[in-house]
């Protein structure tokens, strides 16, 4: 019987994993020192990015990145008291907008693309272009819009490295942004218990294995987030009250996923097509912007606080929105519930919208 890819990794591998660990580490003490937002996420996420730019042996272990998903997961998921529950349940008809903003944004981030690149793409035919820059402006989650892409017969690295670089800019530039402009600790929600109680926090974390479990065998996407969350909102939404989560290890989880960002860049990747992570860049903080409007549109509309809907509708990651929203105190099942709901029905139209748009021309 082989033995799981985690137990063969050489010991070279473990030695890559640990010195990132200690770099990131490093990096996260050294922005608690400087009072920066999101120390545990920001400063790991900058040093290993740039040590992997740099050619430095960085690596990340999935079981470690599956596990912080699992963590703040199950965190996020008590704050959906059933007082909560009930206002969120209230903004559908605002969810559903910003569903439509985040599809309308992407397909137009992905026309710009195709304008823009068009005529330095030769080697690639109408139909691969096209699908390329589609699947790169879509707002969806990396590997899942790397992997419609490639099914469209798309270049599958220029979607990933689309993607992870527009997940960095606004992970670092949106957090950066609101604190240095005092817009935080506006729409503080408390979860339902602060304390931790370890009885209730060991039933807690067999209830969210559970659901991260059934994920799993259901092959849905981001299976050690969702699943966790959704057990642990389900749990509250009833008016459960088990444990807190250990302040110590929703830190260490945002190490863990911050490091798991960062290894994704390396020096190839910034020679690959710089032109085109140049237009990414600038349409990523274009897109922000945008975001901005359309947050202050919402907010007049639902009579909630615009930073709190910038991190529900903005062109990032779920976890790194989600955990922003945590640390900044704006509005925690606000921000998880807009995006969630946009990343299944990102999912679930983002390949009918393609084909519509162009396959069947």
């Amino acid at each position: 019987m082989p033995l799981p890819a985690a137990v063969r990794r050489p010991p070279s591998y473990r030695l890559r994993v640990l010195g990132t660990l200690l770099l990131a580490l490093a990096a996260a003490g050294l922005c608690l020192a400087l009072h920066t937002p999101l120390p545990w996420m920001i400063g790991p996420i900058l040093a290993v990015s740039l040590a992997s730019v740099a050619g430095l042996p960085t690596a990340s272990w999935a079981p470690l990145r599956n596990g912080g998903q699992w963590t703040i997961g199950a965190a996020l998921g008590l704050y959906f008291t059933p007082e909560v529950t009930a206002l969120v349940a209230g903004l559908w008809w605002a969810i559903l907008l910003a569903i439509g903003w985040a599809l309308a944004l992407g397909t137009g981030f992905g026309l710009w693309l195709d304008r823009l690149h068009a005529r330095h793409m030769p080697q690639l035919a109408g139909p691969a272009r096209r699908a390329t820059t589609y699947f790169a402006g879509a707002i969806g989650g990396a590997s899942e819009m790397t992997l419609l892409s490639e099914r469209a017969g798309a270049r599958t690295d220029l979607v990933a490295a689309a993607h992870s670089l527009r997940l960095v800019i606004v992970t670092v530039s949106i957090p950066f942004a609101l604190q240095w402009s005092g817009l935080h600790g506006l729409d503080a929600v408390p979860p339902a218990l602060r304390d931790v109680r370890w009885p209730g926090l060991a039933a807690l974390g067999g209830a969210t294995a559970v659901g991260a479990w059934v994920m799993l065998r259901l092959g849905r996407a981001n299976p050690w987030f969702l699943g966790p969350l959704l057990v642990a909102a389900g749990i509250s939404m009833n008016g459960v009250v088990l444990s807190a989560v250990p302040q110590w290890l929703s830190n260490a989880a945002q190490l863990v996923i911050a490091v798991s960002l960062g290894v994704r860049f390396s020096r190839e990747f910034v020679h690959t097509a710089p032109r085109w992570l140049a237009s990414v860049a600038v349409g990523t903080v274009a897109m922000i912007g945008a975001c901005a409007l359309f947050a202050m549109a919402l907010a007049w509309l639902t009579g909630l606080r615009w930073p709190t809907l910038l991190l529900g509708t903005s062109p990032g990651g779920i976890a790194e929105m989600s955990i922003t929203a945590k640390v900044l105190q704006l509005g925690v099942p606000v921000v998880t519930a807009f995006q969630v709901c946009r990343l299944v029905a990102v999912l679930l139209l983002t390949a009918p919208l393609f084909d519509r748009l162009y396959r069947r021309r």
